[in-house]
């Protein structure tokens, strides 16, 4: 499809070159004679109101004449040809494509599409605006789910562990635990969108460490943890059953999730890749483990596991603004390319894994990182870390570091901040279209041509015709 202005670069071969018995003196005679806005129906309201530009592409045979007679449409019809290009059919190989861009009314341009229909196939019509996105640009885009049954297909591309551990993980000699790790990874890998979460019976080893790293984490909340953490902690011990001596089940956890902000649980065998893992939260999806870290440590583990997060992430997706903050960030990956997918992966990072906020005055901890690991949330908040303002365009070239406490830490004012700085960082990632987020059909609405985007426009003047309702019943209401 063909998108270039009107006054931009010509893209594609000449008109003429297209047919070599199409000679450039009968198109020049033709445009100049026809083409023309006609002298003796400049008075005519008919034609002189509601006037505007429009894209038409059509395709027909190449062989002589065929494109004369299809011109001589807009001749009769006194359309002023504003220009053209062409290109070979991607449809068919005995076809050629034809970009039009017009001056016309509606009516003249009805009239035009009936008329050719008869004589060619009509691809496309954009009135009054041609933009759209190259399908050739399209073709270059890296796969991305456009509905969120598509999480299937890559939610079981597991990069690390899984049932497989590496030699310095701490269950690598523990052949019992090893069995266990591949019971989790089963459940995980054969899971499909819609199921529900298969409920597990945790053995008593499982409960005590989970018991253990609850007891001493919340130890540190009322004086590490930001207020919006503590504010749901206690509704999920409520609802969702965590307990020092229970650990919770995830489909409970994603039912109260789901009636918080629209988030739900999927359950994964281990790391995904940052594409994958960003492209779930794109669908209020977040990707959760199920199995619990070894016993004999704890208080650490070399990959996340369900006390990393059921403690760390989960109090947070309940908050709407950090929700929506996630959310954003899984758009601006879909489609994006590897390079600008690791720095939204690394803005992630030092943000919803190990991110600080200024609260009262005080540094608190936002990152499930921080609030699922009782040292390096001592660490992060004592004199000794490294803490910085959050700036993406500075913290996505930072090193995230797995084995040890980070180098540095980033801190925002307020999620609103963090989330207003992304947007601003998004807009720079080359993308030839935007996406929205249907959440009625729980996909992802494209936005790469007029029609698409005209569609939110509706929408949105719904919504606010809707907010103006509201607040003129409230004035009236109050006798303002």
């Amino acid at each position: 499809m063909y998108c270039n202005r009107i006054d931009g670069p010509r893209r594609g071969r000449s008109f003429d070159s297209m047919n070599s018995n199409f000679e450039e003196k009968q198109l020049n005679e033709l445009n100049k004679s026809s083409y023309c806005k006609d002298e003796d129906n400049k008075d005519n309201k008919d034609y002189s109101s509601e006037r505007g530009r429009a894209a038409l592409v059509f395709s027909l045979k190449n062989e002589v004449g065929g494109l004369v007679k299809a011109l001589r449409l807009f001749q009769e019809k006194h359309v002023n040809l504003l220009h053209i290009e062409s290109r070979k059919s991607k449809r068919r190989n005995s076809e050629f494509e034809i970009f039009l861009d017009c001056d016309s009314n509606n009516e003249q341009l009805n009239e035009i599409i009936q008329l050719l229909k008869s004589h060619v196939n009509v691809v496309t019509m954009n009135p009054a605006d041609k933009s759209c996105v190259p399908e050739d640009d399209m073709e270059n885009v890296p796969w991305f789910p456009k509905k969120i049954s598509d999480l299937d297909k890559c939610a079981n591309r597991v990069l690390l562990y899984g049932s497989d551990l590496d030699a310095d993980h701490p269950g690598f000699k523990d052949n019992v635990y090893r069995k266990r790790r591949k019971y989790f990874a089963d459940l995980a890998m054969t899971y499909k969108h819609g199921d529900p979460i298969p409920r597990i019976e945790f053995t008593e080893e499982e409960i005590k460490t989970w018991g253990t790293v609850f007891r001493e984490l919340n130890k540190l909340y009322p004086t590490h943890a930001c207020r919006e953490y503590i504010q749901h902690l206690p509704l999920l011990m409520k609802h969702s059953g965590f307990r020092e001596d229970n650990i919770p089940q995830l489909e409970d956890v994603s039912n109260f999730l789901k009636e918080q902000t629209g988030f739900i649980i999927r359950p994964v065998a281990g790391y995904l890749s940052p594409r994958d893992f960003l492209a779930g939260l794109a669908f209020r999806v977040f990707h959760c483990t199920q199995y619990v870290r070894h016993s004999s440590e704890p208080l650490y583990t070399p990959e996340p596991d369900t006390c990393h997060e059921l403690l760390g992430h989960v109090p947070l997706l309940a908050e709407p603004s950090f929700a929506q903050f996630s959310q954003e960030i899984g758009l601006a990956s879909l489609g994006a390319s590897d390079e600008a997918v690791l720095k939204l992966a690394t803005c992630y990072f030092f943000t919803v894994e190990f991110g600080l906020c200024k609260q009262d005055g005080q540094l608190r901890a936002y990152g499930a990182g921080l609030l699922s690991s009782i040292s390096e949330l001592k660490h992060a908040l004592s004199d000794n870390a490294n803490v910085k303002p959050f700036d993406p365009e500075i913290t996505c070239k930072q090193e995230c570091i797995i084995t040890t406490f980070q180098d540095v830490y980033f801190f925002s004012e307020s999620f609103e901040e963090a989330k207003e700085k992304m947007r601003e960082f998004a807009k720079t990632i080359k993308r030839p279209f935007s996406v929205r987020y249907n959440p009625y059909t729980q996909s992802v609405d494209i936005l790469k041509d007029t029609k698409s985007i005209t569609n939110v426009v509706k929408e949105l003047r719904h919504e606010l015709d809707i907010i103006s309702d509201a607040l003129n019943r409230m004035n009236k209401h109050l006798g303002v």
